[in-house]
């Protein structure tokens, strides 16, 4: 396709499919239940819900409000809005942080997604069955120590988002959402039933959803906040890029609140499957990042049926960090075709690469590069590899800064009248909510966490 042709999505539930697939990824299934396991549980899960449709709701309808009014690729957007209002270009740093971003996520998310790749063949070979804990927790550390085995999972990975998304938006993007979204549907009910028939289901369901307030600390609240961030998209452009192909007559809040929506059930569906197998098995739900590595697979080797199960649950990992990885090197996509005047598939091939090269930096932080610290010197960087240098500075700084100034753009600086016209699919009520929360609550909330991360 030229560069010049604007690409759209065929229909509004295409536009569904293809947000709600951004979205609801490793962020809800991998890392929703250790974050919970390890922040009070019921507490972390009270306010991650009340933050998802307070904060990220109308954050999203503003991202996509500024891609949808401008058509233009996220780098660009926000720019092109500010124009029609009066202001300064200097607002496409919006969608500079955003692109930023979403490809520092991506370089490291896609190896992450590799591991999944690898442990969905590792489990299906048998390589679990019968190991005793720490037989598997050394074979999970055997796995890291192998910087070529990493990257080459890395890499299968990313060839097969490079042929997806090469295909375009419609018979690529579109279709790998519309079959993605009823298979990993299916897979997280079968797993959930088999999580509640076999594991401890009580004490899984009270650690997740018994009241605990007292549990609330601000370091609870920060933390969830910041997961309805991850998990949502919020910030990473994005939205940015899938609202430049939608086409006027969808409503931008009923997108965003679908999208939260579908964040809240799978998290909450990952809780179900993961809670009660860690509690039946004797296993610590607080384990952090490797709770799905290593706590999860010596359940998996241990239970009876595990073989399959575990093939089923890594599996919907691979599924799960697809579409949001597609979602993810879009803006850098879009800005190859619009500013470079790149055809798709080049653009494509590109991107997907700079990516996987970026991310043997990723790869080498858990093995040659383990004591590696770069930026050890700078404050909150302290004892950072390079994995998690790049994870706190796309989590933990270039998103909430793209948050903040899209609720600050949209919220206060944008014309009025151009607000109402993109919001003019939504009620009279809704648009006053989101403009009372971009306004005021969501500027604030994120300013907390930004502070939060800076001390």
């Amino acid at each position: 396709m030229p560069s010049h042709e604007k690409p759209q999505w065929t229909s509004s539930i295409a536009f569904y499919l293809a947000t709600v697939g951004a979205s609801v990824g490793l962020g809800s299934i991998w890392r929703f239940p250790y974050l919970a396991g390890s922040s009070g549980g019921s507490a972390f899960i009270f306010v991650f819900v009340l933050a998802c449709l307070l904060i990220a709701t109308p954050l999203l309808a503003a991202e996509f409000l500024i891609g949808r009014r401008s058509g233009r690729s996220p780098p660009e957007a926000a720019g092109a809005v500010a124009a029609q209002s009066g202001l300064s270009s200097r607002w496409n740093i919006i969608g500079m942080f955003g692109t930023v971003a979403a490809f520092l996520i991506i370089s490291y998310y896609t190896v992450i997604a590799g591991w999944v790749m690898a442990y969905t063949w590792i489990c299906a070979s048998g390589a679990l069955a019968g190991l005793r804990h720490a037989q598997v927790v050394a074979l999970w550390h055997s796995f890291l120590a192998k910087p070529f085995t990493l990257a080459a999972w890395h890499a299968a990975f990313m060839l097969l988002l490079g042929v997806i998304s090469a295909r375009g938006v419609n018979r690529g993007l579109e279709l790998a959402n519309k079959i993605r979204a009823p298979v990993l549907l299916v897979l997280m009910l079968t797993l959930v039933a088999y999580s509640l028939s076999v594991g401890d289901w009580r004490r899984g369901l009270a650690f997740a959803f018994s009241p605990n307030f007292s549990a609330i600390t601000p370091a609870v609240v920060l933390s969830a906040i910041g997961q309805a961030f991850y998990a949502t998209g919020v910030g990473a452009a994005m939205m940015l890029a899938y609202g430049a192909y939608l086409k006027r007559g969808t409503s931008l809040a009923r997108s965003a609140l679908i999208i939260s929506g579908a964040i809240l059930l799978v998290s909450l569906m990952a809780t179900l499957i993961v809670f009660p197998l860690v509690f039946r098995y004797g296993m610590d739900p607080a384990q952090g990042p490797d709770l799905v590595f290593d706590v999860l697979a010596s359940v998996f080797a241990d239970m009876p049926g595990g073989r399959v199960v575990g093939t089923l649950f890594y599996l919907l990992l691979v599924f799960a960090a697809l579409t949001p990885s597609l979602a993810c090197i879009e803006p850098v996509i879009a800005w190859l075709q619009q500013r470079g005047g790149l055809r798709r598939t080049p653009a494509v091939t590109v991107s997907v690469f700079a990516a996987w090269l970026a991310g043997i930096a990723s790869v080498l932080s858990f093995n040659h590069w383990s004591g590696w610290f770069p930026l050890d010197a700078v404050p909150g960087f302290h004892g950072k590899t390079v994995f998690a240098a790049l994870d706190h500075l796309a989590s933990n700084i270039l998103l909430p800064a793209s948050a903040l100034l899209t609720s600050v753009f949209v919220g206060w600086r944008v014309k009025r009248s151009i607000v109402a016209d993109e919001l003019s699919e939504t009620t009279p009520l809704g648009r006053t909510l989101i403009s009372w929360l971009l306004r005021y609550l969501c500027p604030i909330a994120i300013a907390a966490v930004c502070v939060a991360n800076l001390l």
